[in-house]
């Protein structure tokens, strides 16, 4: 598909029937928002006790590994911007199966995520009201954001716009006051506050390197959604300029959010004083003693998970009209409403989030713990899929037989290389764990449901397993 093709399908709606919606500052605000969530602001509380000031390390060494898988899927996106993405990137480069299976996973772990999202915001809200069960406060967020899902693109762009703006704002409100505590010593804090935080205790490693790696599965679910972008192709006003600018501020937004903001809080207050099941930020500011600032830091973790869900509703009815598109699901998923979203599609994931609502009726206490390791085996799939398939573009770029994208990974196919290795490191990590490894069995489960379907699907329509030419092969 070439520059002038982009441009025209960019008009007013895309190739697929999408309204191109999404302006440049929804998806930028979308790009940066998507590194922000619950696996930062409720899920380091319990990564932090399990690792102390290491944790910083883990999440910048991960924050290396996710900038070369969104460069990776970067070149890709601007090889052939669809709405498809990842799915439609693995079904074109290593078969009609893996885009299958791809797109059904992507599916799984937004939908999970969302449980996952949903159970935050009801922890949250007990802050506030303790006596409201998590299950009432869990079906009222998942409901309200539903209906916003089902009005229109523009306005689920709005909500994530408004959502991330709150937390960027907030975490560089939070950045500058504990900065302000270490340099002039105010708060309740200031007479312990102090760098040395990072290795009086037991030192910077103070439970060993071992316990700090096995965080690693924690911190790559805090990474989940930044590939959202990818999804937001088919719906961006100008994917060739806004889709390069998203991704190329992702270093900064992860050096800024994740290092840099837990870096202060673990000067500011001691790793010792944090738990699982509490907001390490909410924490801190409580420490602090600002009149009211914990219950600010909590709304604004509030909308945080608020926002992962409403894109989590977002990018599943997205991909589940992929797979309608391609017969790999029910053809009445491929429908678009008269506000050009795929409505169906987004009703049917919500009925299945639902599932988190009755998680967290049944098993409250361990309703988030399950959803994570879901989660992230499921993201780790597709982020291997995103890179098998740019070092496979890469290889028929290099032959000749595909044209080059106009933004190219730096370095080529080297950077997936050893995000590869990296990501069955972080796997075989997650099998080691007695309490992660739950989620592998999960994900066998899932792929033998999955191989039953495509058998059928191929049984009922043998040419679904061909493989699909990219639009560029047809002009």
């Amino acid at each position: 598909m070439t520059s002038a093709q982009v441009e025209k399908g960019s008009e007013h709606t895309s190739e697929e029937g999408y309204e191109r919606g999404l302006g440049s500052r929804q998806v930028q605000m979308i790009a940066i928002g998507g590194a922000i969530g619950v696996g930062l602001f409720l899920n380091a509380g319990a990564n932090i006790a399990k690792a102390g000031p290491s944790l910083i390390l883990m999440y910048a060494v991960a924050g290396v590994i996710i900038f070369f898988i969104m460069r990776a899927l970067g070149e890709l996106l601007l090889y052939r911007p669809v709405s498809g993405s990842f799915a439609e990137y693995s079904r074109e480069f290593l078969g009609p199966f893996f885009g299958y299976f791809t797109g059904w996973t992507y599916w799984l772990l937004w939908v999970v995520t969302g449980m996952a999202e949903l159970t935050a915001a009801a922890i949250y809200i007990h802050y506030w009201f303790p006596d409201v069960p998590q299950w009432a406060s869990a079906l009222g967020f998942l409901v309200v954001l539903f209906v916003a899902n089902l009005i229109s693109v523009k306005l689920f762009g709005e909500i994530e716009f408004w959502f991330s703006m709150i937390k960027v704002t907030a975490l560089i409100g939070m950045i500058v006051i504990g900065l302000g505590v270490l340099t002039f010593g105010f708060s309740a804090a200031g007479d312990t506050a102090a760098v040395s935080n990072l290795w009086a205790f037991d030192g910077f490693f103070p439970k060993g390197i071992g316990s700090s790696l096995m965080t690693l599965q924690g911190v790559m679910f805090a990474y989940l959604a930044v590939e959202l972008v990818g999804v937001t192709a088919g719906e961006s006003e100008n994917p060739e300029k806004t889709l390069p600018k998203a991704i190329n501020t992702l270093p900064w937004r992860i050096g800024l959010f994740y290092v840099g903001a837990l870096t202060v809080i673990l000067c500011v207050v001691k790793w010792t004083e944090f738990a699982p099941g509490v907001s390490p930020f909410v924490k801190a500011f409580a420490m602090i003693g600002i009149p009211a600032g914990a219950g600010i830091v909590n709304f604004v973790v509030l909308t945080a998970a608020l926002s992962s869900c409403n894109s989590g509703m977002y990018s599943t009815g997205r991909m589940l009209r992929t797979l309608a598109d391609s017969g790999e699901a029910p053809k009445a998923f491929n429908k678009l409403s008269v506000t050009k979203t795929p409505a169906l599609a987004i009703t049917v994931s919500v009925l299945f989030m639902g599932i988190g609502v009755v998680l967290n009726y049944i098993v409250p206490e361990k309703a988030f713990g399950y959803v994570v390791s879901v989660a992230t085996a499921a993201g780790i799939w597709t982020w291997l899929m995103i890179l098998i398939s740019h070092v496979r573009y890469r290889r028929a770029v290099e032959a000749g037989r595909l044209p080059a994208s106009s933004f190219p990974a730096p370095g080529g196919s080297k950077g997936s290389y050893v995000a590869i290795v990296f990501l069955l490191f972080v796997t075989g990590l997650i099998a080691y764990d007695s309490e992660s490894r739950v989620c592998l069995y999960v994900m066998a489960g899932w792929a033998v449901a999955l191989g039953i379907g495509w058998a059928v699907l191929k049984a009922r329509n043998p040419q679904i397993a061909e493989r699909r030419e990219p639009e560029f092969e047809k002009v």
